[in-house]
């Protein structure tokens, strides 16, 4: 019984490092691959007599688990959508071959890092054929509310590299001087004009003309007026007026040519007479209809030293801003370290297409590996939870970026000897047992 039992522990102890074995060249084989999760294999004994009467050898059992919670270094490329994961926290990818067949309804993978392009189809895929997936962006560049515990508001991101982008202009800041001597009695009193591009809807470039027409003094004996009349009109609507307003400016000493009073007039004619637009006094703002829609106009509020002023004797756009874009080509995505896809358009505008959340489970070693270093939840890891990057417990997204094997291929070729050595030991028990079986046969000689 002893005999048999040593054979078994023998056997037991080849099988046992013949699996250590096939760990170690796994991990070895994979020292350069981009995201592997090392191989470890341990022993535990097996005890078959646990007191009195005749000893028993129980042999040994190997246990094999990837340690998917370790993270490997970080190195850079020249790729804007390589990307590795820096801290806890897990990429959401599907297999290209199911979105081929199941679009957005593709299951959802699990990796650490990829390098993706876009592909004929436009969706950001790797050469191992993992497609990248995300929350869509809103028209406005917004992330709608998704569910957090299901993958269902997860799409492949599929990005149109010959799409075309427009903004329309919102806002508009006016930083102007007015000469404060046209306001004096005998001065030529001419109008000033001004004329702001701005773009529709459509992109299209369109145009405010604004005019400032000074009041004068009715007679010489009277002090300068500091009065001015605004006119807006908008070139879309074939030069209708779109607002009409009396600007007053104080000459106090500590506040010396900034606004006094806006004053909203009439719309005297056109399509869209009547009530000018009012001015809010606290912001500064006048919301002015163009044909594409409104645009907040910034003039300064009362008594603020931005925006319109009446100063000296000189006519100066000082600062004349505003917003929007025409018409741009796409011309490259880059994902920043919240994980927020960005296209970029050659205007400058940059649009947020998409959201990549990083999905986090309470045990990452009890995720079920499959190929191309992907992982799937299982009943081990825990069920997972989608997280904004670099909220909760999760780490940020790095572009540019990729994550090395954990193999440590020195600690590898020392356990490689290791496992030699006691394949080898196993080998010469199982040898010595069968000369004692052999002794034992000979005795009946």
């Amino acid at each position: 019984m002893t005999i048999s039992s040593s054979l078994n522990a023998g056997v037991a102890g080849l099988q046992t490092n013949a699996q250590r074995l096939a760990s170690i060249s796994d991990n070895i084989s994979n020292a350069s691959t981009f995201g592997y999760k090392r191989v470890e294999t341990d022993f535990e004994s097996m005890v078959l007599s646990s007191g009195g009467g005749s000893y028993a050898a129980g042999g040994v059992r190997a246990s094999s688990q990837r340690l998917i919670d370790q993270r490997g270094t970080l190195i850079t490329t020249s790729n804007p959508t390589d990307l590795a994961v820096r801290g806890r926290g897990m990429l959401p990818v599907a297999q290209a071959a199911q979105v081929q067949t199941a679009g957005a309804d593709a299951p959802m993978f699990l990796t650490t890092t990829g390098s993706f392009r876009t592909d004929a189809e436009g969706y950001l895929t790797s050469r191992s054929g993992l497609v990248l997936m995300g929350i869509p962006a809103a028209a406005d560049g917004t992330i709608p509310p998704f569910p957090r515990d299901t993958a269902d508001g997860l799409e492949p991101i599929r990005i149109n590299t010959g799409q075309l982008a427009g903004n329309p202009t919102l806002n508009m800041s006016l930083g102007i001087n007015l000469p404060a001597t046209e306001t004096e009695f005998g001065a030529a009193a001419l109008t000033e004009q001004l004329s702001v591009e701005y773009f529709d809807n459509l992109g299209t470039s369109q145009s405010i003309s604004i005019t400032f027409t000074p009041t004068a003094p009715a007679t010489a004996t009277d002090p300068a007026t500091n009065e001015w009349t605004m006119v807006m009109t908008d070139s879309a609507q074939a030069g209708a007026e779109i607002g009409r307003y009396t600007l007053t400016f104080t000459d106090a000493r500590t506040a010396g040519g900034t606004l006094a009073t806006v004053t909203p007039v009439a719309i005297p004619a056109g399509p869209n007479a009547g009530p000018s637009p009012a001015y809010n006094t606290t912001t500064g703002l006048i919301d002015v209809n163009v044909a594409a829609g409104p645009i907040s106009v910034d003039i300064g509020a009362i008594g603020d030293t931005e925006g319109l002023s009446q100063l000296s004797y000189s006519f100066a756009p000082v600062s004349v801003t505003k917003d929007g874009s025409a018409i741009g080509n796409f011309i490259g995505l880059d994902v920043d370290a919240n994980g927020f896809v960005r296209a970029s358009f050659d205007t400058g505008e940059i649009r947020t297409v998409y959201q990549i959340p990083l999905i986090n489970v309470a045990n990452p070693n009890g995720l079920q590996a499959f190929d191309s270093q992907t992982y799937l939840p299982s009943r081990e890891s825990g069920a997972f939870f989608l997280w904004d990057a670099g909220d909760g417990p999760t780490g940020d997204i790095v572009s540019f970026a990729r994550e090395e094997s954990t193999t440590d291929v020195a600690g590898e070729l020392t356990d490689m000897i290791k496992t030699q050595r006691a394949y080898s030991s196993s080998a010469k028990v199982i040898q010595t047992v069968d000369e004692m079986l052999q002794e034992t046969t000979n005795i009946k000689r």
